[in-house]
């Protein structure tokens, strides 16, 4: 954006190097000279005036560059810190396999104890083992 400003004061220099001109072409030549020299300080400061225009387009569209960047950025922390937040809350839920295992084991015994027609003999759990045949002598 400096090197803008930078051109469009260079070109307002040369339209007053050029408005110089023409006064020292009137002065010196005829007027034909004086005129093609005044219309060319004229096109100059047009050209200077179009740069300046340029170079405000260009400052304002740097602007709105670093605005666009500025919500970009925001959006992308918003972002991450939602998925910090996710995965802290999985990390809260979840249950290591280990322990999950151990707990289906748990619930498969109490269903197995509370389950009376399922219930083992009154024995001590195992049916007693049948007597050995006596050995013949």
């Amino acid at each position: 954006m400096g090197t803008l400003s930078t051109l469009s004061s260079k070109l307002i220099g040369i339209a007053g190097a050029a408005v110089a001109l023409t006064m020292f072409a009137a002065g010196c030549a005829g007027r034909d000279a004086a005129q093609r020299a005044q219309q060319a300080a004229q096109q100059a400061a047009t050209s200077a005036q179009s740069a300046q225009t340029a170079a405000n387009s260009a400052q304002q569209a740097a602007a709105a560059a670093q605005a666009a960047a500025a919500r970009t950025q925001q959006a992308a922390a918003g972002a991450k810190a939602a998925a910090d937040r996710a995965e802290e809350v999985a990390a809260k839920t979840e249950v290591p396999h280990h322990r999950m295992a151990h707990r289906r084991r748990a619930v498969h015994r109490r269903k197995a104890a509370a389950a009376p027609s399922e219930a083992p003999a009154a024995g001590g759990g195992e049916a007693a083992p049948a007597p050995a045949a006596p050995a013949t002598p």
